[in-house]
Parts: structure tokens; sequence; C-alpha cells
């Protein structure tokens, strides 16, 4: 029975893709917050920019 058992999860393939899929999103999550850091500083950068034309601080 426990031999059985045991050669039923080792030819069990379903963890392995649930795996692989969650290293896919933790992938896709963390280009996600470089982009959103990357910009947020451009964004930044930008709007200070404007800011100091539009008041006359240059």
């Amino acid at each position: 029975m426990l031999t059985t058992t045991f050669r039923r999860l080792i030819g069990c393939q379903s963890g392995a893709t649930a795996i692989e899929y969650g290293l896919i999103v933790g992938l896709i999550f963390l280009v996600i917050v470089a982009s959103v850091t990357l910009l947020s500083t451009d964004m930044s950068n930008m709007y200070n920019t404007v800011s100091n034309a539009a008041t006359g601080n240059m």
C-alpha cells in the first residue's frame, strides 16, 4: 500500500506545474515592481520640473 502511494506521487506532475506557475507569477511580479519603481522616480522628477516651471522657480 505504501509502495503504491509512493509510486503515484512520483508519477504526479501537477505539483511541478503549480511550482512552475508560481515561479512565473513571481518573476512577473518582480518585473512590475521594478517598472513601477523606475517610473515613479521619473514621474516625480517630471512633475517637479513642471511645478518649478509653472511657479517660475527655475
